[in-house]
């Protein structure tokens, strides 16, 4: 496992991270249907290994919002909790990676997500783990190796959500395995365009 203490979203985390699925979107790699999310997130990371260049991010007020609040959520969770929190870029363990918002002790670590605050009141009120991010949380937990994450929730001006998430070990094998089937069709995918680049040169 390697640990990169790079500021996130910077040129050095873009390269620790490209080509590989991260925990952001292992809900897209387990996504059904006709599996177009799971096959344009594969052709985003083959793309990247190919070129060496990071796929286009999508942003838009949603996800600058959520930037701009993840200082004041960490804090208050910090205030709320007592813990102390480590920051670190990324974490890589072979062919996937995470980048967690923030390390707690030797076990634990913390997720941070904004919400507009009528979603955030239904949140509060049904006081579950929000399932849309399970595998994300889940998938952390694989990948650093430890035992519990605490996911907050907040807006400005709102109570702040709090729910933690310990170790799902049958979930995670599941998760594994589904990753390891997308890790071997996105080498079958890389091998065809190079092969194809090689035909054309010849």
């Amino acid at each position: 496992m390697q640990v990169f203490n790079v500021e996130q979203n910077s040129p050095e985390w873009f390269e620790a991270r490209r080509g590989i699925p991260t925990a952001s979107q292992f809900k897209s790699i387990l996504a059904k249907g006709e599996g177009k999310t799971r096959r344009s997130y594969m052709l985003k990371l083959a793309g990247e290994i190919i070129t060496g260049e990071k796929m286009e991010s999508f942003s838009n007020d949603y996800t600058e919002r959520g930037h701009e609040f993840e200082p004041e959520a960490r804090d208050l969770y910090c205030f709320e909790t007592g813990a102390q929190v480590q920051r670190v870029g990324f974490i890589r363990n072979g062919r996937v990676g995470c980048s967690p918002d923030s390390l707690i002790g030797d076990n634990g670590g913390l997720e941070i997500k904004s919400q507009s605050p009528h979603l955030l009141i239904e949140t509060i009120l049904k006081n579950e783990f929000p399932p849309e991010h399970k595998a994300q949380v889940q998938g952390t937990l694989w990948v650093t190796k430890r035992e519990w994450w605490d996911l907050v929730v907040y807006y400005r001006g709102m109570p702040l959500f709090k729910k933690r998430a310990h170790r799902d070990e049958k979930y995670i094998q599941a998760l594994a395995t589904e990753v390891d089937k997308f890790n071997a069709d996105l080498d079958a995918v890389v091998a065809q365009i190079r092969r194809h680049g090689e035909a054309v040169a010849a």
